[in-house]
């Protein structure tokens, strides 16, 4: 396994341009990555993954955070590698300005920066305020890069220092939210399945005893399966129980009716 020596070895060889930089150390992290992100089974260990990945291959990076946003446009920070990077995502939210924010809202790569927020204009309510708090640079990239706006979210990339990130951290930011985006997407396919499976499986075991109950009333009362079905409903709301625990509890007690 890379030591974190090994990875800052490789970034400076990435950075300086150096020969067989870019299928060394960095290029095989990102292969075992994927292979890792690809084994998370949740949103929340895809998350995880990733921001400690990219405190880990970005070299300025002092602090690493995800936004994500709601089905119903909210913003919230799932995961960071520090609660100062929760804080200061969430005055982001508050002020709906900044980074993070403008990232998801960005065409084409979604890449949002500044060098120095103490000095700089792009944030001028938002920037001050993460100076104070002692950032003093940021990069932003949106959930899919390239994707279309709005985007499910962003990864934020913060540093002490300013001018804080090198020339090549925006292509590996690209970079990791690439795979992350990839693997959310995946994991959010695979819960969606899982769930609907389970729901389906709920659904004919309850159609299903729902039957056999209405087999018993049939049998013990003459009746059809209509009139069956009407009075296992009426029950039902009499008693404020769900239809299909009814029917089980039936089933489950015909030897005594």
């Amino acid at each position: 396994m890379a030591t974190e020596n090994d990875w800052a070895g490789d970034r400076y060889a990435f950075v300086e341009g150096l020969e067989g930089a870019s299928s060394g150390l960095l290029a095989g992290q990102f292969v075992r990555l994927a292979e890792r992100l690809l084994e998370a089974s949740t949103v929340h260990e895809v998350l995880t993954r990733v921001v400690d990945a990219g405190r880990a291959v970005v070299a300025g990076a002092d602090l690493v955070s995800v936004t994500m946003r709601d089905s119903d446009g909210q913003f919230h920070t799932p995961v960071g590698t520090d609660s100062l990077a929760s804080r200061l995502d969430e005055l982001q939210y508050r002020l709906d300005e900044g980074p993070c924010v403008e990232a998801t809202r960005t065409p084409g790569l979604g890449l949002v920066a500044s060098a120095d927020l103490a000095t700089g204009a792009e944030f001028p309510a938002w920037g001050p305020a993460a100076a104070r708090a002692g950032v003093r640079s940021v990069l932003a990239v949106g959930l899919f890069p390239g994707g279309e706006i709005p985007r499910l979210g962003a990864l934020n990339l913060y540093s002490f220092a300013p001018d804080g990130f090198t020339a090549a951290d925006p292509d590996i930011a690209l970079v990791l939210a690439a795979h992350a985006s990839t693997a959310l997407v995946g994991t959010k396919a695979v819960t969606a399945a899982e769930l609907e499976a389970a729901q389906l499986k709920e659904a004919l075991a309850s159609r299903d005893v729902i039957g056999q109950a209405k087999g018993i009333l049939m049998e013990r009362r003459g009746i059809s399966a209509a009139e069956a079905f009407d009075v296992l409903r009426s029950a039902s709301q009499s008693l404020n129980v769900k239809l299909a625990q009814l029917a089980e509890t039936l089933a489950s007690r015909r030897a005594e009716l």
